[in-house]
């Protein structure tokens, strides 16, 4: 709860009522009016049918498919990838509310002052490097750019630099600056241990400063001069670097016109393609590619053209990327770089028009992926062959959609000269065994199937049920509270979320959505607390259905919460004891009892 203290709650409530979700949302999701509700393909994982929800009434999100749902809030810091004080800002700023009110804290003047010294002390770091590297001591460094062909224009566009040899140069450089070994270790600059006190973490390595998408340095890549391991060393995550929601040279990637994205393995693959002219390029951050980097990656560009290393672990990675390209529902297309190991080779080779030339024929993901499964087969001999063309067949059988389905069967049969008829036998065949693989959809079904699975869940469910019934129905509040208190809730999150519901109601203020900011960093429990508000009312036509339905989730709730108390009673706790007893009475009578709803 720690960082909602930077804002007042009034403030928070002013701005999430500025800024309807509804609209916000409608920037980034193409929503239509289904219900009561909106409805729209969710952005956080792939799916074909719209299972992603949102409320203008309770000013909420929430997937059905992968459970994930929030608020404004939340949605612009899942999205964006932004923290819960830079998403308030965009909204602030959308709507033309000031955040003067927001420095009333001396906590929130320190989180943001750090952040800041944070961003101040990365650009220092930057400008050393840079200095470092065209000053007498940066020879190696700039030895080793200019063997690479690089311009003075490209290293001075990138901002690459020299860590001298020598554990405490950045350090002391930093200290004169004024800069604490706090702040510097913070910043992923510098380390501490007995031995050697405060040093820096970088040294005689050329640097590769990483820009954030406002142009902000936020953290280095560094590689070795010489044979000391590892080859390349990166800035661990900081407040303000998170190598999985990062990607290098995505500043300057956004504004290309490509059209797509090439996605690369390494720091100078990406600088050799934009120095040739090929400025769409980016690269992950010593990690493999992740799936937050795919939903970056997607606020650009629908199409990623994959230019991974020609050798086995470049093999291995792309494959892996286009699992996480389809998930993220981009196209992906595969680029042949051989003879040459990665595109830097290529470029210097065979220069800028043959590297356009293979990106214009770069291959469709799919044949790229069975063409790399063949080398697992003997295709001299007719059984290797078969078992081949039956794990072809497999791969066909996971397009969902018809029309899509027969097209790559056509592709394939032409591309592997197989008789279209037989192909197509062999993947109804396959298909009819059951052995289709993952399938569009089926998150959602896995999803839904696990939340049926889980016996908790039997108990926890009336309690949702009733939450939302009267979120959506706010009247019934009355009528329900004289039977359920916030204490009969059993689940902590479930009881947190009454407390602050019932509070609302009888200050006659209530929305959904303001409950959310009791998690404002917390994605698990927004998505709980969002799950809580969206669950599925069955529709009830009369009145006397009405009351019997009410009355049977009091009753369920009321017998769950009796059931805790009592297993959690203490041997020789009279007054607990006669708690119990009372309660079992009133159950009882609450069973053979009618609510109405007058």
């Amino acid at each position: 709860m720690r960082l909602i203290m930077q804002f007042t709650p009034e403030l928070i409530e002013e701005i999430r009522s500025r800024n309807d979700i509804v609209d916000v949302i409608g920037q980034y999701v193409h929503l239509e009016k289904k219900g009561s509700n909106y409805m729209g393909l969710c952005p956080f994982h792939n799916e074909k049918s719209p299972s992603f929800s949102v409320s203008q009434s309770k000013q909420m999100y929430h997937c059905f498919g992968c459970g994930v749902g929030g608020d404004v809030f939340s949605f612009l810091q899942r999205y964006n990838s932004l923290t819960f004080p830079e998403a308030v800002k965009e909204l602030a700023d959308r709507s033309g509310v000031a955040l003067s009110a927001a420095d009333d804290t001396e906590e929130a003047r320190k989180e943001r002052s750090q952040r800041q010294l944070l961003y101040d002390i990365n650009k220092e770091a930057a400008k050393y490097y840079f200095y470092e590297l065209r000053g007498t001591g940066g020879k190696t460094g700039l030895d080793y750019f200019q063997k690479r062909k690089l311009s003075n224009e490209t290293m001075q566009k990138f901002g690459l630099g020299y860590s001298p040899v020598g554990a405490g140069n950045l350090v002391n450089y930093l200290r004169k600056k004024g800069y604490s070994d706090e702040i510097m270790i913070l910043a992923g600059l510098a380390s501490h241990d007995e031995k050697r006190g405060t040093h820096d973490v970088f040294w005689n390595r050329v640097m590769f400063p990483i820009f954030d998408i406002n142009n902000r340095v936020i953290g280095f890549g560094g590689r070795v001069l010489g044979d000391a391991k590892p080859k390349y060393v990166n800035t661990n995550d900081t407040p303000i670097f998170n190598k999985r929601r990062n990607l290098y040279g995505l500043s300057f990637a956004k504004n290309s016109k490509a059209g797509n994205f090439i996605l690369c393995e390494g720091y100078m693959d990406v600088i050799a393609m934009h120095q040739a002219g090929f400025t769409q390029a980016v690269a992950s951050l010593g990690t493999a590619f992740t799936a937050e980097q795919a939903q970056l990656i997607k606020r650009y560009t629908q199409e990623v053209i994959l230019s991974y290393d020609s050798d086995g672990p470049g093999v291995k990675a792309e494959l892996r990327a286009i699992q996480i390209l389809k998930e993220a529902g981009l196209r992906g297309k595969a680029l042949n770089l051989e003879p040459y190991k990665d595109p830097d080779e290529f470029i210097k080779n065979e220069g800028q028009e043959a590297f356009e030339k293979r990106l214009r024929n770069a291959e469709n993901t799919f044949f790229f992926e069975i063409r790399i499964m063949q080398r697992d087969y003997d295709m001299t001999d007719p059984a290797g062959k078969t078992a081949y063309y039956r794990a072809v067949a497999r791969r066909l059988c996971e397009f969902s959609e018809s029309l899509e389905r027969e097209n790559y069967i056509q592709a394939t049969a032409a591309k592997l000269a197989i008789p279209i008829g037989d192909l197509k036998n062999l993947v109804v065949s396959i298909a009819s065994e059951g052995i289709t693989s993952k399938q569009p959809g089926k998150d959602i079904k896995a999803y839904q199937n696990q939340k049926r699975r889980d016996p908790k869940d039997n108990i926890l469910r009336p309690q949702r049920l009733l939450l939302t019934w009267i979120a959506d129905e706010p009247d019934i509040y009355k009528i329900v509270k004289k039977y359920i208190s916030p204490d009969d809730f059993t689940d902590e999150l479930y009881r947190k979320v009454a407390e602050k519901m019932y509070e609302g109601l009888d200050a006659g203020r209530f929305l959904a959505a303001s409950i959310l900011s009791l998690f404002p960093d917390d994605e698990e429990q927004q998505s709980r607390v969002s799950e809580i508000f969206n669950t599925n009312l069955v529709r009830i036509e009369t009145r006397e259905e009405k009351e019997k339905a009410l009355h049977d989730i009091i009753y369920d709730i009321r017998r769950m919460s009796y059931e805790k108390k009592k297993s959690e009673i203490q041997l020789g706790d009279a007054n607990a004891l006669k708690t119990i007893v009372d309660s079992k009475k009133k159950l009882e009578e609450l069973a053979h009892s009618r609510i109405g709803l007058d």
